[in-house]
């Protein structure tokens, strides 16, 4: 398996384990992180940093990195998170 792949599996991991304790769906989440560019500026980055993480800290940073971009995606979602 290459870094590339590690790294995909990773972003994988943190938009379905995010988007499941957000209640909505990995599609969804993955939409919008992708308008955000959450994606290629946050979670390939964050890998070195995070993949050694528990996955509830993956989760809540990926969250913070939503509620600093786009605070308002998640009240429109009912998310209290």
């Amino acid at each position: 398996m290459t870094i590339q792949d590690k790294e995909t599996e990773f972003v994988v991991f943190c938009i379905e384990n995010t988007a499941a304790k957000l209640g909505i769906t990995g599609t969804e989440l993955y939409c919008h992180l992708e308008q955000i560019g959450g994606i290629k500026s946050f979670l390939y980055p964050s890998y070195q940093a995070l993949h050694t993480q528990s996955k509830d800290y993956i989760v809540d940073e990926t969250i913070n990195y939503i509620k600093e971009k786009s605070p308002d995606f998640l009240k429109t979602k009912g998310v209290t998170a």
